[in-house]
């Protein structure tokens, strides 16, 4: 009856219009209590009790109340949820199944069941599932309750993280197990028989998709007449097929450290169209002669071919024979293959020098390899240079790329073409100003346009390091998957699509039939934007897995160099609010070096993220692209961070 009395209700409906309410995110302590995050610098105190019908990362409305002069936040109703779809480990009480979700500020276990799929799974304390919320306190339940809707491994599998990672970002575990055609297609394509040519392949020692073979020869004057084969997968692979499907949803072979997911069935990439030596295959080509000058001519010709690779050749192998012949350990088979080589290095030389006139050059990083033993553990890092022989097969894949991006173009008018339009339209002034502080003069209008963009990075090349470089970076936009052709900016290109990888990525594919489609004089198909949204979201998705792997490894390698007197050299990349990350020169880890490290005198510290330093009054301590020693402090596994300091100096 009291519930139903109007005055009781007026009473209610008073008190609670004079109730404020916010919106904000969830934040979780370790110790139980929480905090309601408005704005990055206001907060309201959740206390325990009510943490119980929340979870860090929840975006909720809360009533704030004023409690003892302290605003405190009281969860009210549920926005957004921060857990949906989410990897955890089980855990058993009492016959009852628990899920830990993979999130080091969640504790709590959250009661679950097995989706009617898994009912006669038996699963084992330490296992690793996906799940999905089923119910929220803020919901109407009592407490939080999931859904295993699938088993990822249990906890004893070496490869255990491997599997969670891609499991996280829903990517899949194995390549696609489709049995794989044997027969080529009727694709009513003529093919030369180029057989008898001594084609060569040059890739790393464990390469086994190989893609791409080469021949080149002096055709007198100083030119050069290049063929670039490319592996044909097209010739097995129908478009609607169930092989053409898995791989338009997986878009790339996926590559991460100590394991690669192929984005075509293995029979078909490793074996049907790899470009293995001795070996008759089917090919993609392009002929195009260049000047001494590296200017390619404008007869340039795609044709369908047989070819069969004389010699798989190793990076490694070729680098060191051309750079001293004489004391190289290997050498080539016979003086075909040599000539090949030494052709291709002229090509090389011809072609660099023209994108470094005409276009732009790469920055010269290393990659870095894990070397790891069959349990999953770190047995050394290795930095990978790009050598000589990389440098020949960079250059002529580019070449031919570009060959390809241009008749796409010129024919059709589309494609799948790689766009990198420069900087942000809404950056650009800042840019120029943050140029200028530094005595580069660049006026916004003139660096968005491809040109002004080549003669700016040209200038910046000429300074001593790459710290302007890393200034503007940060102004620039990422580069796209596109339909239609647009400049490339990074690549200095006013056009740029690849076809030189379809083995390995979809868009070179659907290239390939687009090439194809031009070569028998018919119309081809334009792919659709939403082919384009996929390949990118998939190649975010990929590099985000690669990351998080290679942030455990490189957890784990240092781990016993945390606290030890071990120097390493490190070049500082960027500066933040509350110290510097650096990456180590030797291996590539990234590590952070909180402000506490820097200076005896950290009060007075200035740190300028645009300007990339570090001050203490006037005087710049660290600046980005500085080279500095240090040493690992601590190693935290659970958030992979690699806490750094800087080496005391010598005595």
């Amino acid at each position: 009856m009291l519930q139903d009395n109007p005055l009781l209700v007026q009473l209610k409906n008073t008190f609670q219009s004079k109730l404020r309410y916010v919106e904000g995110v969830v934040k979780g302590t370790s110790k139980g209590f929480g905090f309601l995050e408005v704005k990055p610098q206001k907060s309201y105190f959740i206390p325990p009790p009510y943490m119980k019908k929340v979870m860090h990362g929840d975006r909720i409305i809360a009533s704030i109340k004023n409690e003892k002069d302290r605003l405190i936040a009281y969860p009210e109703k549920l926005i957004q949820p921060f857990l949906k779809r989410f990897i955890g480990r089980i855990e058993k009480k009492n016959n009852y199944l628990f899920i830990i979700p993979e999130c080091f500020l969640l504790k709590q276990a959250i009661q679950c069941k097995p989706n009617i799929h898994f009912m006669k799974h038996t699963f084992q304390e330490g296992d690793w599932t996906v799940a999905e919320m089923l119910h929220h306190p803020l919901t109407g339940s009592h407490n939080f309750f999931a859904e295993i809707i699938e088993f990822i491994t249990n906890e004893k599998n070496n490869l255990a993280p491997w599997w969670v990672t891609l499991a996280r970002h829903n990517l899949e575990r194995e390549s696609p197990n489709i049995e794989s055609p044997t027969e080529m297609l009727d694709e009513a394509l003529e093919r030369l028989d180029l057989t008898k040519m001594p084609f060569i392949t040059i890739d790393s020692a464990n390469t086994e998709d190989i893609d791409d073979a080469l021949y080149i020869e002096d055709i007198g004057r100083g030119n050069l007449k290049l063929i670039v084969a490319i592996a044909d997968p097209t010739a097995y692979v129908s478009v609607g097929s169930a092989i053409d499907a898995a791989a338009s949803e997986r878009s790339f072979t996926n590559y991460l450290p100590g394991l690669n997911i192929a984005m075509l069935p293995r029979h078909l990439s490793h074996d049907v169209c790899s470009l293995r030596p001795n070996k008759r295959r089917p090919v993609l080509a392009c002929r195009v002669t260049i000047s001494p000058d590296g200017e390619p001519n404008n007869d340039v010709q795609f044709f369908a071919a047989w070819i069969t690779s004389q010699a798989q050749l190793i990076y490694n192998n070729v680098s060191d024979w051309l750079e001293n012949p004489q004391q190289s350990n290997w050498q080539p088979k016979n003086a075909i293959i040599s000539k090949q080589i030494s052709l291709l290095n002229r090509l090389r030389l011809a072609r660099n020098q023209w994108r470094k006139e005409h276009a732009l050059l790469f920055p010269d990083r290393p990659d870095f390899r894990f070397l790891l033993d069959k349990t999953g553990g770190v047995i050394d890092i290795v930095a990978e240079h790009r050598r000589i022989a990389n440098r020949i097969i960079e250059e002529s894949m580019i070449l031919v790329n570009i060959c390809a991006a241009n008749l796409l173009r010129d024919t059709f008018g589309f494609g799948i073409y790689n766009v990198h339009l420069g900087f942000d339209p809404t950056h650009r002034e800042q840019a120029a100003r943050v140029l200028a502080s530094y005595g580069i003069n660049a006026h916004p209008v003139e660096i968005a346009t491809l040109n002004g963009f080549r003669v700016l990075r040209r200038q910046l090349d000429t300074q001593p390091n790459q710290f302007l470089h890393t200034r503007i970076r940060r102004f620039q936009l990422l580069s796209e998957i596109k339909t239609t052709p647009g400049p490339h900016f990074g690549l200095g290109l006013d056009v740029y699509a690849t076809w030189t990888s379809p083995i390995r990525k979809y868009g070179d594919m659907v290239n390939h039939r687009l090439l194809k489609a031009i070569i028998k004089g018919e119309n081809g198909v334009r792919p659709s934007t939403s082919l384009t949204t996929k390949m990118s979201e998939r190649r975010r998705q990929n590099r985000m897995a690669e990351r998080d792997i290679s942030d455990l490894l490189y957890s784990r390698f240092l781990q016993k160099s945390a606290g030890s007197t071990k120097r390493f050299t490190a070049e500082v990349i960027d500066v933040l609010k509350g110290g510097i990350r650096i990456r180590l020169r030797d291996n590539g880890a990234v590590a952070f070096i909180p402000s506490s490290f820097l200076s005896e005198e950290h009060d007075g510290l200035i740190f300028s993220h645009i300007h990339g330093h570090v001050k203490n009054n006037s005087i710049t301590l660290y600046r980005v692209t500085d080279i500095i020693e240090v040493v690992i402090v601590a190693v935290r596994i659970n958030t992979r961070n690699i806490i750094a300091r800087p080496a005391p100096k010598h005595p």
